[in-house]
């Protein structure tokens, strides 16, 4: 028996879905249940795994307990499966299969990563979008200069310490100078590793590094990262990617023994719904962010096509247009709730900001542009005002104060349970190896 109430069910625990439900919290009646569908239990800020990668942070930093965020809220972490737009149900699993009857239905649920994109780097390459990968990639980093130290042939010292990174947006422009800041400090405490043998190469496939950003700031990230000695390469465009191998368009080979894929995205299996009008991939929405020809369907952030009114522009996937359209769709379902009219999205964006390492940044705020340690202390500033909940920024803002005092943490962080050393197959496997296996799980 369902009882006298209805269900309004938000799929996707993320940046989007948990703002959403902490705004339709204050807004929709107590005969509405508010039920919440993730995989996972917490909010991941993901513009922050650069500095997970770059051991600025810890992983729990940049971590929000779903449950510390909501109060009314019904949180249920599962793996949606299917969507039966007609039976109103949404079926779903844990250990256990389930089902939830639906009156609305929110699509929050973002995108995963795409290396599939890319022959071999499904294999071969290393993924960031989420904490897993990103601890998975500092281990990863540590483990190679561990092997280069006690290595005794110089050659494969260097393929070791060989960092291939590819994908110039934020993503890849922040996690290059993080390592690149990792990287300069860790390396005095490797006696065999010399600073002069580890590299650094950022590939992207167009003419200018961060494409959202302005020319002038796009080529002052360019001029920066060369006098660091990283090596970037323009309209580079990867087809292949071997074992430490990346093969270009132009049929040149790149050797590095870490290869980080930091482009492509693709929507949930669930969403291939034939019910749901798709553009690029994403659910196209109307401009109150509804489904055109479903009734009580909703979609908004990074798996939804949003018209932006004010320029009639898609909107880009970036946290403060998650944030504001899950504000704006907030206010859009309790007034349908209401039988009131709904409001088109439209925001002006405020700015871009990236970090490019050493405590420096580029920004573009109200379109004015910044460059240096001006831009780093907004950047700073403004992503620790967007974290979610007040016991994170605090940790945060410490986290961050901390690592400008003391150097970066070199642990090795290996998750695995003990085993019987003497089961066969036991203790082949490699602390890295652990950790992958808990991202995939997660």
């Amino acid at each position: 028996m369902r009882g006298d109430k209805k269900n309004l069910v938000i799929i996707g625990g993320g940046f989007a879905g948990a703002k959403l439900a902490q705004k339709l919290e204050r807004r929709v009646a107590d005969d509405w249940e508010i039920y919440l569908l993730s995989q996972t239990n917490f909010v991941t800020f993901n513009p922050l795994l650069p500095e997970v990668v770059g051991a600025s942070v810890l992983p729990g930093h940049v971590q929000a307990p779903i449950r510390q965020m909501l109060k009314r809220t019904r949180i249920r972490m599962v793996t949606v499966d299917t969507v039966d737009f007609v039976a109103r149900k949404i079926s779903y699993h844990n250990n256990e299969p389930g089902e939830l009857h639906f009156d609305q239905v929110v699509f929050a649920a973002g995108v995963r990563a795409n290396i599939g994109m890319i022959e071999g780097m499904e294999k071969h390459g290393l993924p960031l979008k989420t904490v897993g990968d990103a601890l998975y990639i500092r281990n990863r980093v540590i483990d190679c200069l561990e092997q280069a130290t006690i290595h005794p042939d110089p050659g494969r010292r260097k393929q070791l310490t060989t960092f291939v990174i590819v994908g110039g947006g934020f993503s890849g422009v922040e996690t290059t100078g993080e390592l690149d800041d990792f990287l300069k400090t860790a390396e005095r405490y490797y006696k065999n590793v010399q600073r002069k043998d580890c590299r650094i190469i950022l590939l992207h496939g167009t003419g200018r590094l961060l494409p959202e950003l302005s020319p002038a700031l796009a080529a002052k990230t360019l001029k920066i990262f060369r006098q660091r000695n990283i090596d970037v390469r323009l309209e580079s465009v990867v087809v292949k990617v071997a074992n430490e191998t990346v093969h270009l368009a132009s049929g040149e080979l790149i050797h590095g023994a870490t290869i980080i894929c930091t482009i492509g995205a693709t929507p949930h299996a669930f969403l291939q719904h034939e019910a749901l009008p798709r553009k690029r991939g994403k659910i196209l929405t109307r401009a109150d962010m509804s489904v055109a020809g479903l009734e009580g369907v909703w979609a908004l952030g990074d798996c939804a096509l949003v018209p932006n009114a004010k320029d009639g522009q898609p909107c880009p996937p970036t946290a403060q247009f998650a944030d504001r359209q899950a504000r704006q769709l907030a206010r859009n379902i309790a007034a349908a709730l209401r039988g009131e009219p709904t409001r088109p999205f439209s925001f002006s964006p405020l700015g871009l900001l990236a970090s490019i390492g050493h405590n420096k940044a580029v920004a573009e705020i109200f379109g004015i542009e910044f460059s240096g340690f001006i831009a780093w202390l907004m950047w700073r500033g403004i992503y620790l005002l967007k974290v979610p909940t007040l016991a994170r920024k605090a940790r945060l803002f410490l986290e961050w104060n901390w690592a400008m005092l003391f150097p970066p943490d070199i642990a090795h962080l290996g998750f695995h349970r003990t085993e019987n050393s003497a089961q066969p197959g036991t203790g082949s496997r490699t602390q890295c190896e652990s950790v992958h296996e808990k991202s995939e799980e997660a």
